[in-house]
């Protein structure tokens, strides 16, 4: 994969705001704390898992579900232990 532009690094940012006060918390540290260091395959699964619906996504971050795609569990994980 090609590195990923400026313009499109900005375009993950926004698109981590999300409609939950609890999902933002988390991924507000989770862009200020880590974002910044992950890899371009990284930055590939934490795009997929900005794909996921906000209450979805949340149930992922809080503990209540778990997910069988072992690269997005272990972003989850990583956002589970901020």
């Amino acid at each position: 994969m090609s590195d990923i532009d400026a313009i499109e690094l900005k375009r993950i940012r926004w698109r981590s705001r999300r409609g939950l006060l609890e999902l933002d918390l988390v991924l507000t540290r989770f862009l200020a704390q880590e974002f910044d260091g992950l890899s371009q395959h990284e930055l590939a699964v934490y795009r997929r898992l900005l794909d996921l619906p906000d209450n979805d996504f949340l149930d992922l971050v809080n503990g209540k579900a778990d997910i069988d795609d072992a690269e997005l569990m272990t972003m989850i994980e990583r956002l589970r232990a901020l």
